[in-house]
């Protein structure tokens, strides 16, 4: 065949077409379960720091136990001080047939709040025992989410951590620094009466070395208001679908 002609030019365009989207087939089944690893590693470590597990602390018990951080030790961590994980439904009933663990919160929000599964996760560290709940919403470019974990009063906020897609160095990207989770630590999430307020981001908050633990309030961030307003109502949304289970919990223990 001439190599000149334009038959010729179109052939060898296709074979290269053809074999380099095989290629990327091929490199793309071979990845994806490292990737699938790696998000579910991440998952497990996000969770775990809100109670106190950082990398910090699961790399001291590694070595202490002449263990590597990898997935595998994380994965052990993991399933010894997370006891139990409950796919909720909208009335605090369990659904047996969802693991919590695969639910994937951006693919729930688009559904019905009846038909949603709302996942939780129980731990038990040193006898105490936490109740870590998934976040998810929007912020000034794109989506947020994260985690907040409550003492065993319920009410009372052990950790927070917070994560995004595409908010802006040095402003809204804040929310995944360690001083701007500190603020929720202690924080409460209902008012002396029992009446469910989350916890609200405030900008020029009165008490902005967040002394005061029972005003549902921490200090937003400045120069980042939508996605002040973005953390706000994600904990608001979110936490709001889990007051029946607690109610459950509650009568339980009285």
């Amino acid at each position: 065949m001439d190599r000149n002609s334009n038959i010729y030019t179109i052939l060898f365009a296709a074979v290269v077409v053809t074999v380099s989207a095989v290629l990327l087939a091929v490199a793309v089944m071979v990845l994806k379960p490292a990737q699938e690893r790696n998000k579910r590693q991440e998952k497990m470590t996000d969770i775990m720091y809100t109670i106190g597990l950082d990398k910090e602390a699961l790399a001291g018990k590694a070595a202490a136990e002449g263990l590597k951080l990898n997935y595998k030790t994380i994965e052990t961590y993991f399933k010894k001080y997370f006891l139990k994980q409950y796919a909720l439904k909208s009335d605090g009933s369990v659904d047996q047939s969802v693991n919590a663990f695969d639910i994937n919160l951006k693919t729930e929000l688009k559904k019905p709040e009846n038909e949603q599964r709302y996942p939780i996760y129980i731990a038990k560290v040193d006898g105490k025992k936490y109740y870590v709940i998934p976040l998810y919403g929007k912020g000034l470019w794109d989506d947020i989410w994260g985690y907040i974990a409550l003492n065993e009063d319920l009410n009372s906020v052990k950790g927070v951590k917070f994560g995004h897609k595409g908010e802006t160095p040095g402003l809204g990207a804040e929310i995944t620094k360690k001083w701007f989770e500190k603020q929720f630590v202690g924080e409460k999430i209902y008012d002396k009466d029992g009446t469910f307020k989350g916890i609200t981001l405030i900008k020029g908050h009165k008490d902005p070395k967040n002394m005061d633990k029972d005003n549902h309030e921490v200090d937003a961030i400045s120069g980042a208001t939508l996605t002040s307003n973005g953390v706000t109502n994600m904990i608001q949304e979110r936490l709001k679908h889990y007051l029946p289970f607690f109610k459950k919990l509650r009568q339980q223990k009285n």
